[in-house]
């Protein structure tokens, strides 16, 4: 008698999240397969509720855009026609979603002022090993490195070079690219974004979309047992199977009529129900401890500013207020600094006759008239300036009262 044979489930686990910066021959390999960036860019795609609080942070760091003195400045950054602006929306982009920005510095024939700067993604960055002083040469440029060169071992000869940033070596390298990576401990040669403890949870965020989606899409399979009384072969039990999947499952054919011909009551198939055991309220609880995890890792203390609104929040305006200018100082703020004394530099050297004055105009948080959070951000005040933050909040309260009508714009920059 043959015996009831039973195929084991292997059981999925979460891995650990490990970002390795392994040496090569030519290149330093940024995580496993070289593909960290690709990583991030997959997560950013793919996770609803991180792809919404990046856009909204790079929405707040950019605002209104740059403001200067002169303004002429910002007119032209390169030969193709972007404006600064145009190279600030990208940069603000790169440094929220990778931790770090880079950009290509043309300098003039004359080697006395940059001519040109150009944005380059930072994930088609790979650096080359730090040289005896312990600092980064240059960087190669490609963006193909989590396909053609997943592994160290292919030379990166023919791929183009670039040389750090460095005024003083401009008469030799003409062409150099500016890298920003702010400090992280364990990371020598890359940044990381400050949303890195939460990857496996933005990962949990597309699982938890694709089980609602598979249990639409082929809603009979997981709910359904069928037992048939025939002694089909494989080829007849496999097109049984395709046209269940096709006149049944999905949400197309919810609520149809499934009809079957036997010979005899004998042979009738058995349809037994298999219980859910709470599956969908598993899931919404797993959902709600996604959605807030990935908010912390972002530090929204309110998801109002995305317009998410959740239970037993009232929502009021002074909470989306207070919430907002805790996002602007503690988030927004410090990012917009760390941009603007780059750009400082840059344009400096690139108008080395004019003193320049930098700053960013923020958005406005509400468009009614009653107030306006329009402040300059200007790299003369340092992140996380107290005085100014006290000083934005006294006006906030103040206009919020109807006892001031002036703007903010009208106060000294902070």
């Amino acid at each position: 008698m043959d015996k009831l044979k039973f195929s084991s489930i292997a059981k999925q686990t979460a891995d650990r999240v490990f970002i390795k910066e392994e040496k090569g021959k030519d290149f330093v390999k940024f995580g496993q397969f070289n593909s960290f960036p690709e990583q991030l860019i997959e997560l950013y795609n793919n996770s609803s509720i991180h792809n919404t609080c990046v856009n909204a942070i790079v929405d707040g760091i950019v605002g209104e855009g740059l403001v200067a003195e002169p303004d002429y400045v910002l007119e032209r950054a390169n030969r193709d026609g972007e404006t600064w602006n145009n190279i600030f929306k990208k940069v603000a982009q790169d440094y929220k979603l990778y931790g770090g920005f880079s950009l290509e510095v043309i300098w003039n024939k004359a080697r006395t002022a940059i001519a040109e700067v150009y944005h380059i993604d930072y994930s088609f960055l790979r650096a080359k090993e730090k040289d005896y002083r312990g600092k980064i040469p240059g960087y190669y440029i490609s963006d193909e490195w989590a396909t053609e060169y997943r592994y160290t071992g292919k030379s990166v000869k023919d791929l183009p070079f670039l040389p750090v940033y460095n005024e003083h070596t401009n008469e030799t390298e003409p062409r150099q690219v500016y890298v920003y990576n702010p400090y992280r401990p364990g990371m020598k040669y890359y940044p990381l974004p400050d949303y890195v403890g939460a990857l496996r949870v933005i990962d949990l965020d597309t699982e938890v979309d694709n089980f609602h989606i598979n249990n639409i899409k082929n809603g009979l399979a997981p709910s359904l047992s069928i037992t048939t009384f025939t002694n089909a072969d494989e080829e007849e039990r496999e097109a049984i199977e395709r046209m269940l999947q096709t006149q049944y499952a999905g949400s197309n054919n919810a609520g149809s009529l499934m009809y079957m011909d036997v010979d005899s009551p004998e042979n009738a198939p058995i349809i037994t129900p298999i219980p859910q055991n709470g599956a969908d309220d598993y899931y919404y609880n797993v959902n709600e401890m996604v959605v807030q995890k990935i908010l912390t890792a972002h530090r929204i203390t309110s998801p109002m500013i995305l317009g998410i609104k959740t239970p037993g929040q009232l929502g009021g305006r002074d909470e989306v207020i207070d919430a907002y200018l805790l996002l602007v100082n503690t988030v927004i703020r410090p990012y917009q600094q760390d941009i603007l004394y780059c750009f400082e530099t840059l344009l400096n050297a690139m108008f080395p006759e004019e003193e320049i004055t930098l700053g960013i105009q923020q958005l406005k948080l509400f468009n009614d008239g009653e107030e306006e959070y329009d402040v300059v951000t200007s790299t003369e005040a340092e992140a996380g300036d107290d005085a100014g933050l006290e000083a934005e909040i006294e006006q906030a309260d103040r206009e919020a009262e109807g006892t001031l009508n002036q703007p903010l714009t009208e106060l000294p920059l902070v």
